[in-house]
């Protein structure tokens, strides 16, 4: 399976697609002859929802997005929200290796065959064969440590996890207000203002203006352990770099913004950046960058959690 991968300019992302699709796509349906939507059936019946780890927020009426932003980011708008909650923390390994345990469900990426790793000796993006959420740099190395966050997840395999735990994906207003920690305020990252303070990073990020370059400065070449850079103010983890984490939405401008746009449905947000190299820099992970990528794309640095109504 070949790989074509696109940088979309306008937010730096990677959607990652497979080429001579008349064959392999064929190969991938017949490894998989269940639909998502059947396979999102089979995982529906699960255990009442843990709230123990997530952190809840009050209904009310927030703002979201910046005008000193990246342009997808403008303008400013006010949205009214229903009481949520959403997880500390991206989800863990060691909870998805649950989830597979108890359904035996298939990611996108095994079902493949492959996904998508920057190959840090070619400067290369590439579908590795073999490589999926137990081993996110494929088979010839490690496994997946048991606290870091879940990887090579598609939208699809984010979504039937959250099912299974009674639980669903926030919306992209939903990450970007528990980003906020609930207040409408114009902070840029969701601990604070600066990347850096007192010589600490304060997430998990890229350190470097080129792909082939990261001096490290943070400690973690690639993921690190969930909550490993602290909490912001309403108690929550990993709000900005590490992985990006996929929401709910389809992607499309905000109301108000008038560039070129055409809405796909099968292309769906992504929020918070990651440890990896982004074009757009620091604003990859602020309170209000986004981005996307295609439903059915697993990367090694893309992730998620979950959200859930207040009943």
């Amino acid at each position: 399976m070949q790989i074509q991968l696109a940088t979309i300019a306008i937010t730096g992302c990677l959607i990652a697609s497979c080429s001579n699709s008349s064959t392999n796509s064929k190969q991938a349906t017949n490894q998989a002859p269940e639909s998502p939507k059947q396979e999102l059936a089979q995982v529906a019946e699960q255990a009442t929802p843990d709230f123990t780890n997530m952190v809840q927020f009050p209904a009310g009426s927030y703002f979201i997005g910046s005008d000193k932003g990246l342009p997808n980011e403008q303008p400013v708008h006010a949205i009214d929200l229903n009481a949520f909650y959403i997880d500390q923390s991206p989800v863990t390994v060691a909870q998805f290796r649950q989830f597979i345990e108890a359904t035996g469900y298939k990611t996108e990426a095994e079902k493949f065959g492959d996904s998508g790793v920057f190959n840090f000796t070619t400067n290369q993006w590439e579908l590795k064969k073999g490589t999926n959420w137990e081993y996110p740099l494929g088979p010839d190395h490690d496994k997946a440590t048991n606290n870091h966050p879940v990887t090579h997840v598609s939208w699809n395999d984010a979504k039937a996890y959250a099912s299974w735990a009674g639980k669903r994906l926030p919306t992209e207003a939903e990450w970007e207000v528990a980003a906020r920690s609930g207040k409408n305020n114009q902070q840029r990252f969701s601990w604070g203002d600066q990347l850096v303070k007192n010589g600490q990073y304060k997430a998990n990020v890229w350190q470097g203006d080129e792909v082939n370059h990261n001096s490290n400065e943070d400690g973690y070449r690639l993921t690190s352990p969930v909550g490993a850079f602290g909490k912001n103010e309403a108690g929550l983890t990993d709000m900005g770099g590490n992985v990006w984490n996929w929401c709910a939405d389809t992607y499309q401008l905000y109301p108000g913004n008038s560039m070129p746009f055409r809405k796909d449905e099968n292309v769906k947000v992504i929020r918070g950046g990651s440890f990896f190299f982004d074009q757009n820099g620091e604003a990859s992970f602020t309170v209000s960058g986004r981005s996307f990528n295609s439903h059915e794309t697993s990367l090694f640095n893309t992730g998620f959690r979950c959200a859930a109504d207040v009943k």
